[in-house]
């Protein structure tokens, strides 16, 4: 389950990183930035609640 999340995270991140690098995206990276961080918050209350 945390390996698809980490995948999913570095989708993300790829993503944000290629709106803020092309002019016409920006609206690309900042929804991906998002939904990275939404995304690393949930896996890191699911890894604490497993425990």
């Amino acid at each position: 389950m945390l390996r698809i999340l980490l995948i999913i995270a570095i989708v993300w991140l790829v993503l944000s990183i290629l709106g803020f690098l092309v002019k016409g995206l920006l609206w690309l990276g900042f929804v991906a930035l998002v939904l990275f961080l939404a995304t690393a918050a949930w896996g890191w209350v699911k890894r604490n609640s497993a425990s």
